[in-house]
């Protein structure tokens, strides 16, 4: 009897569901959580980002680096980026052999933690923003300009395509990289190859930038402001997972770009 116990108890605990914080991290609820936002941009950039006269659709730089990527093996395709995004979720689903259902509260709780991971980079913007008002922060302004005068759903587009688009880059595929190169090849520790990681991805994260200053150079301020963001990102990547890094830049750049795009719009994430 003491046996069929303990034996009840122990295919009781594993039947016990995972909990939030591992299953928001995992691919599949990732790809669900992400689907409207893939959605948006790759819809939305055919309605508001495409110009007809010159055949050519504006869109953010990482979309346009992951593209000519693909163009190097011959193929050419608008909506090539955002199917190899949601092919290696799931071929990342197939390898962890994880179950098929999703759970609609762990999506919405995905959706919460990315607001309030939110807020604080948008007080860091508005610091950021009273520097560039104040003087105490140069900037080029030529972005500010460029972006305030696309129209609300350009810029709603752009916001979903930088959150996409620049975490696949720098954060998923770079921090994924470097941590190979330096733990699984160097044979680093687990935490120094972490470290490097977001160090590096925050730093290119940073150059990918316009950090220009109006008489000439690097901006150190702004290369330091992006270097700063950057490494938000990296450890929400690191922390949260993939999926809440996304909609957490996402949500900030609509901040950005659409409630206050003349006074902060070069700094932090477009």
């Amino acid at each position: 009897m003491a046996k069929e116990r303990k034996g009840a108890k122990g295919a009781s605990s594993r039947a016990q569901p995972e909990s939030y914080w591992k299953l928001s991290t995992r691919p599949l609820h990732i790809l669900v959580f992400l689907a409207p936002l893939i959605a948006l941009y790759e819809l939305g950039s055919i309605l508001y980002l495409a110009d007809d006269q010159r055949g050519v659709i504006a869109t953010v730089r990482a979309w346009s680096i992951l593209s000519r990527f693909f163009e190097t093996f011959g193929v050419a395709s608008l909506h090539l980026p955002a199917a190899g995004l949601v092919i290696v979720l799931l071929v990342w689903h197939f390898f962890l052999r994880d179950s098929w259902r999703v759970r609609p509260p762990v999506i919405a709780g995905m959706a919460v933690e990315s607001v309030l991971w939110c807020l604080p980079l948008i007080v860091f913007g508005m610091l950021i923003a009273q520097g560039l008002s104040s003087g105490l922060i140069q900037s080029n302004g030529s972005a500010n300009a460029s972006f305030a005068t696309l129209p609300w759903q350009s810029r709603l587009i752009l916001s979903a395509g930088a959150g996409l688009y620049e975490e696949l880059l720098f954060r998923l595929i770079l921090i994924s990289g470097v941590h190979f190169l330096v733990v699984d090849l160097a044979r680093q520790s687990e935490g120094v190859g972490f470290v490097i990681a977001a160090v590096v991805s925050a730093v290119a994260f940073a150059l990918y930038h316009n950090i220009s200053h109006p008489r000439g150079g690097a901006d150190l301020a702004l290369l330091a402001s992006y270097s700063v963001a950057g490494l938000y990102f990296a450890a929400l990547f690191l922390l949260r997972g993939f999926g809440v890094a996304v909609m957490t830049h996402a949500l900030y750049d609509v901040v950005v770009l659409i409630a206050a795009p003349a006074s902060v719009a070069a700094v932090n994430g477009s």
